[in-house]
């Protein structure tokens, strides 16, 4: 299990992904607004990692979209992420910590995991390693790039239909 976990999101940016962008050195966000992602709010759920994965995401409130990821498999809760999109400024940046099923952080107190705005198309925003794809009103996808502890990289698919 601790494999599965440092598989999951140790997130590198060096991959040969085909969905996902990674910002230039020294790049800079483009202007967006919460308005290019409010697609993605409501209640979501697929299959990953031989588990099912489900996320709920908030509408837009007070600059930000709260979200909460859950990954179950074997009966149990494998981990949890809680995190937002963020409008900072003129743009957007989505940041996460994860979460053991006890819900014991993985990150330091102080600290998030975050993905920068790239691009925004109209059915595609992506972040820095992290790509989200509207399908349907009822289907999206979501790639992240994910590293092991011995450094390469792979793109992942999340395929996800809306539950409510």
């Amino acid at each position: 299990m601790r494999f599965l976990f440092a598989l999951l999101f140790c997130i590198t940016l060096s991959s040969s992904a085909q969905n996902t962008m990674s910002l230039t050195e020294g790049g800079e966000s483009p202007k967006a607004t919460l308005e290019a992602v409010s697609w993605i709010a409501g209640h979501w759920k697929g299959e990953a990692f031989g588990g099912i994965a489900e996320e709920i995401w908030s509408p837009p409130l007070g600059d930000s979209m709260m979200f909460v990821f859950k990954l179950a498999s074997e009966g149990k809760v494998q981990f949890y992420e809680v995190g937002h999109i963020q409008q900072t400024g003129e743009t957007l940046i989505l940041q996460l910590k994860h979460f053991h099923g006890s819900l014991k952080g993985w990150e330091e107190k102080d600290e998030t995991v975050d993905f920068k705005l790239v691009k925004v198309e109209d059915n595609r925003v992506y972040f820095n390693g992290l790509t989200m794809e509207k399908i349907s009103a009822n289907e999206i996808n979501m790639y992240v790039v994910v590293g092991d502890e011995n450094g390469t990289s792979e793109e992942v698919k999340f395929n996800y239909k809306r539950v409510d």
